[in-house]
């Protein structure tokens, strides 16, 4: 009896797609799932969205050093760069699969079979999802494979007449529409709520406690430091959310639990209708570099997180309040520094006269002075519990960051610029120190090998950062300048250099220039 070898013959040209086809098969049916994922996930929550789910999981399994370096490498742009990356790997895997596919559809549908389990990995991950997230990465998966299996077979054969072109073009059109469709239904219906008009709604803010009126001198922005109040757009933002949160002021809660005499829920009116207060805090991200860009100053509005506290009764032995985002974030704040009432602690629904931005977590967040904001800044806050720090730990405390992140003392040059050249003779020099809830006593600037203390700015509160400026006489040639900062204390900032983990970067912030 003689063996039919065919099935196992080399296959030729005229047996496989080309690569063009092969590969356009597998992107529709990529676009068919992303697209039904992100409709169904309208109406189980945005973050069930395959796309958006697998990069917060890759965020969220990242290693250490490397949330690190993309942070100090790209800034507030590290979330796009995430995104980018992601898509990168994922069309990486989708023409894979269509060139594996090339003679039959098993290999592309095996590998899109495993994008759609990491999709549900990464659903089923999500803090912030109920059991119905799977929907959405259910229905996408089934979507791409059924898609894969129909444009697959709609392909062949591989030297196609008019007609057969004809109908493959028609049904990779179809898809294509259809994806598009399917997403777009769901971008609308996921923003379904206006944040803008419920801003607007909100309107202004007026506190019955309002900010100190700045001193003409709060800043030297003349000589080139930093403004003392910070705007709303200028404002750093780092925070782990890929996709802006919508929350309306209409349906914001807060709940209040855990080691409490009695649980309270506070809603927007609630909040509005108490005693306003406005302070400005000056807010700092651990994440900052010597000499960074992550701090910022603002006035913010709201309401002493202390009274809300104090309503719900802190129970002795609860030393942590454990603050959860709308998104899930989660935070660990030690409870002394809330309900400390020098500190002032604050549930802000406002910032620089207006209500919060949408980045900077409408409708509610908290601010506490003195503190790194990832142990106490949780933004679109609606669920705190008093607990302990041994029972529970916030996002970045399993990720290597320390517990409590106090702020440390620290300064930076503002002016001139590191690799500046400058004109020889009289320069002055200007930047911004800060030691939240403490205050900075002194600033010293070495140039070379002298030390010149520098001129303050007015205080105006121990909360905010303090600006600095000093003029000194630059021979020609080059030069290095350093800067250090003494708080109230008497503390004087180390010279140590530290990396930001895990709670904080030291040393002093040094530039080098030429004059001439």
């Amino acid at each position: 009896m003689q063996l039919d070898t065919r099935a196992a013959a080399t296959p030729t040209p005229k047996s496989r797609l080309p690569r063009s086809r092969a590969i356009a098969v597998a992107v529709l049916s990529l676009l068919a799932a992303l697209g039904a994922g992100h409709l169904v996930a309208a109406f189980v929550g945005p973050s069930a969205s395959p796309f958006v789910a697998v990069g917060n999981w890759v965020r969220d399994i990242s290693p250490h050093p490397v949330v690190e370096w993309a942070t100090s490498t790209f800034g507030t742009a590290d979330k796009l760069v995430l995104f980018i990356g992601v898509a990168v790997v994922v069309l990486g895997l989708t023409v894979l699969a269509g060139l594996a596919s090339r003679t039959r559809p098993t290999p592309g549908l095996v590998i899109a079979a495993a994008q759609g389990v990491i999709a549900f990995v990464a659903v089923l991950s999500r803090p912030d999802l109920g059991q119905l997230g799977i929907v959405a990465p259910a229905v996408s998966t089934v979507a791409g494979l059924l898609t894969f299996s129909w444009l697959h077979g709609k392909a062949w054969p591989v030297e196609q007449d008019r007609e057969s072109r004809r109908g493959f073009l028609r049904a990779s059109a179809g898809v294509h529409v259809g994806a598009g469709a399917a997403g777009l239904i769901g971008q609308l219906s996921g923003n379904r709520v206006d944040v803008e008009q419920s801003r607007a709604e909100v309107g202004r803010l007026k506190p019955a406690s309002p900010a100190p009126k700045l001193p003409a001198d709060a800043d030297f922005a003349s000589s080139g430091s930093a403004r003392f109040i910070t705007g709303n757009r200028d404002f750093y933002r780092i925070d782990t959310a890929l996709t802006l949160p919508r929350v309306s002021a209409q349906d914001w809660r807060l709940r209040v639990h855990g080691l409490v005499d009695k649980p309270v829920e506070f809603t927007f009116d609630d909040i509005r209708r108490r005693a306003l207060i406005e302070r400005p805090v000056t807010l700092t991200c651990v994440s900052n570099e010597v000499g960074g860009s992550l701090i910022s100053n603002a006035d913010w509005i709201g309401v002493p997180l202390r009274d809300l506290l104090m309503e719900a009764g802190v129970k002795p032995g609860a030393d942590q309040l454990f603050s959860t985002s709308i998104d899930g974030f989660t935070a660990g704040t030690p409870v002394d520094a809330l309900l400390d009432p020098n500190r002032g602690a604050m549930l802000a629904i406002g910032m620089n006269g207006e209500p919060l931005p949408q980045e900077h977590g409408f409708p509610a967040r908290m601010v506490v002075p003195g503190l790194y904001g990832y142990v106490s800044a949780t933004k679109w806050v609606v669920d705190m519990e008093l607990t302990t720090f041994a029972d529970r730990q916030g996002y970045w405390i399993p990720r290597g960051w320390a517990a409590k992140g106090p702020i440390k003392t620290a300064s930076r040059i503002d002016n001139p610029r590191d690799g500046a050249n400058l004109p020889k003779g009289r320069t002055t020099i200007a930047g911004t120190a800060w030691a939240q809830t403490v205050g900075i006593r002194r600033v010293a600037v070495r140039v070379d090998d002298d030390w010149h203390d520098a001129e303050l700015s007015s205080e105006v509160d121990v909360n905010t950062w303090r600006m600095w400026r000093v003029t000194v006489d630059l021979k020609p040639g080059n030069h290095r300048i350093q800067v250090r900062a003494t708080d109230d204390t008497g503390y004087t900032q180390t010279d140590a250099l530290a990396d930001p983990a895990p709670d904080g970067a030291t040393g002093w912030h040094t530039i080098e220039v030429s004059a001439g």
